[in-house]
């Protein structure tokens, strides 16, 4: 259910998007000691919790916590470049592994990468997500459609994939669970009601379970259910992105 691969090509995407595979892992892409290092780094500052979901940090906004509100909307365009900016700023000297991991993807690629643009201005990319200990990150899906239900271009999408680089790690826990079968959209929000996700238990035995180590990255299938299990003792700290398909003859896209 989860491929191990050197780097991202062509091939290895399309595995992901014809769902012959829910995930795809580079172990190691950072050196361990420089994932922690980074990590260090990005949290000195410290950060904000989600809007809609308090219990977990983040650095930067997602296109998610403006649940379709236009003031909302326009705060995420009006601080997508700062926010660039801002992860740039916290990992120098070092460069930002999400520029690195940009470029990758539009190496890699066929027609290229590049970031999504909606309602005709570009997107954030890079959101720093910090799960503290012993909080569980419920389950959920990530399906463009919902964020920007009136846009074109989000209903344009074949296949969504979250990408997950991990830099700290709890000494114990934090690990990734996904389940193959599907939930749709109106199912998960009777089941969430008020909540951004659902508990984990409540879908059973999931089809993938699998903790990272400082430096791994994980790209998967994001319209699959998927949580994370309470950490112990220290925080999980990951930098993450959306990426989207629309055919092997078009562009992917990514944004926060």
């Amino acid at each position: 259910m989860m491929l191990d691969v050197e780097r991202l090509d062509e091939t290895c995407i399309q595995k992901l998007a014809q769902e012959q595979v829910l995930a795809l892992r580079i172990k190691n892409f950072l050196p361990h000691a420089q994932a922690i290092q980074l990590g260090d780094k990005i949290l000195a500052p410290g950060f904000e919790g989600y809007i809609n979901a308090p219990s977990i940090g983040r650095i930067g906004m997602a296109f998610y916590e403006a649940e379709n509100q236009p003031l909302l909307i326009e705060d995420y365009f009006e601080r997508a470049t700062a926010n660039i900016d801002e992860l740039r700023s916290r990992c120098a000297p070092y460069a930002s592994p999400v520029d690195t991991l940009r470029c990758m993807l539009d190496e890699s690629w066929p027609a290229g990468a590049h970031l999504e643009n909606l309602y005709g201005r570009k997107m954030y990319v890079g959101l720093s997500r910090v799960v503290k200990p012993g909080v569980c990150f419920l389950a959920h899906h990530d399906i463009f459609a919902k964020d920007a239900p009136d846009s074109f271009q989000a209903h344009s999408l074949e296949a969504q994939f979250a990408c997950n680089l991990y830099l700290n790690m709890p000494d114990a826990g934090g690990a990734l669970q996904m389940w193959d079968h599907d939930i749709s959209p109106d199912q998960f929000d009777e089941m969430r009601g008020d909540s951004y996700g659902i508990d984990p238990a409540l879908l059973g035995t999931p089809s993938l379970e699998v903790r990272p180590e400082p430096g791994d990255f994980i790209m998967f299938n994001s319209r699959r259910m998927h949580a994370v299990t309470p950490g112990v003792a220290n925080p999980r700290l990951s930098l993450s992105f959306f990426v989207g398909y629309r055919g092997s003859s078009s562009p992917l896209t990514f944004w926060s």
